[in-house]
C-alpha cells in the first residue's frame, strides 16, 4: 500500500488533509479533557496532535503497524505511548480507554469488523469507538479528481472506491456488527488551498499510499504523460481541494 516510507512524505501527501479533519472528528467522537484516548493507525500523528491538545499527552496512546510512522510519532510526541501494532491486535488491557478513534484507517483493514471489535475490547463500557474514512466511493475525497483522471486515461488502474468503509453507511454497519450500540453517522469535510499545481502534484510523487504505489509503478514516460493530463484537467491555480469523509461512532457495551 505504500506506507513504509518516510513520515514526511505522508505528511506532505495526505497529512495536509487529515490534519484538517482531526478537529471535527475528535468533536464528533466527543473527546474532552479527563478522558484517556487511543489513536488507532496513528501514522505520523495528525490525529494524535489534536488528542494531545484536548486531553494531554499522558492521557493519549497510539498504535500503528508501520515502524517508521510509529517512530516519527514517538519523536514528535515523546510523552505519548506509541506502540507498533495492527488494529486487530491492540497491546492494551480490556476497558483501558474512554474513547478509541481510527482516522482514515478502516479502508486498509483486511477484516474491519474484527478490528473494530478489538477497538471495542479496549474501550470501557459506555465509552466511544469512532472511525472515519474518505468518501472514495462517492467521489468526494481529496483524491477523487486524481482517480477520475486516472480511470479515464488508464482503465486498468487500481481504485480506492471499493475499499472498506468508503461507501455511505458502511462504517455504521461495521460498528453494529462489532457489537457497538447507539450508532451515529455524519459527513466531515475539509478544504485545502493549493497555490500552484506543483504544490498539489509534488506530494503525489513521494510514494505514499495506493496512489504513490501506482505512480511509482510507472516508467518516466508514463509519469510525464499523467502529469501533462492532470495539468490540463485541474483548475487554474490557485485552486481549492475539498474532501469529505464518512464518520461513524458507537457506544461500547458491557458484553463484548
Amino acid at each position: 500500500m505504500g506506507f513504509d516510507g518516510a513520515a514526511v512524505d505522508y505528511d506532505r501527501f495526505m497529512g495536509r488533509y487529515s490534519a484538517g479533519l482531526s478537529g471535527a472528528f475528535a468533536d464528533f467522537a466527543g473527546v474532552e479533557a479527563g478522558q484517556r484516548v487511543l489513536d488507532v493507525g496513528c501514522g505520523p500523528g495528525a490525529l494524535t496532535s489534536e488528542l494531545v491538545s484536548r486531553v494531554g499527552a499522558s492521557s493519549v496512546a497510539g498504535v500503528d503497524p508501520s515502524v517508521s510512522y510509529a517512530a516519527s510519532a514517538r519523536e514528535r510526541y515523546p510523552d505519548v505511548r506509541i506502540e507498533v501494532a495492527p488494529a486487530g491486535a491492540l497491546p492494551f488491557e480490556d476497558a483501558s480507554f474512554d474513547a478509541v478513534l481510527a482516522q482514515l484507517v478502516v479502508h486498509f483493514m483486511a477484516d474491519p469488523v474484527h478490528d473494530i471489535r478489538e477497538m471495542a475490547r479496549v474501550t470501557r463500557p459506555g465509552g466511544i469507538v469512532a472511525a472515519c474514512v474518505w468518501d472514495h466511493a462517492g467521489g468526494t475525497s481529496p483524491l477523487s479528481r486524481f482517480w477520475d483522471v486516472l480511470s479515464a486515461t488508464d482503465p486498468s488502474a487500481p481504485s480506492e472506491a471499493a475499499l472498506p468503509g468508503t461507501r455511505r453507511g458502511q462504517l455504521g454497519e461495521y460498528l453494529a456488527a462489532a457489537g457497538l450500540t447507539a450508532i451515529a453517522e455524519t459527513v466531515l469535510t475539509v478544504r485545502v488551498m493549493h497555490p500552484t499545481f506543483e504544490d498539489w502534484w509534488e506530494p503525489y510523487l513521494r510514494g505514499a499510499g495506493p496512489v504513490g504505489s501506482y505512480i511509482e509503478s510507472l516508467d518516466d514516460a508514463g509519469r510525464e504523460r499523467l502529469e501533462r493530463t492532470l495539468r490540463a484537467e485541474m483548475p487554474a491555480a490557485p485552486f481549492e481541494v475539498t474532501g469529505s469523509a464518512w464518520a461513524a461512532r458507537g457506544v461500547a457495551g458491557i458484553d463484548r
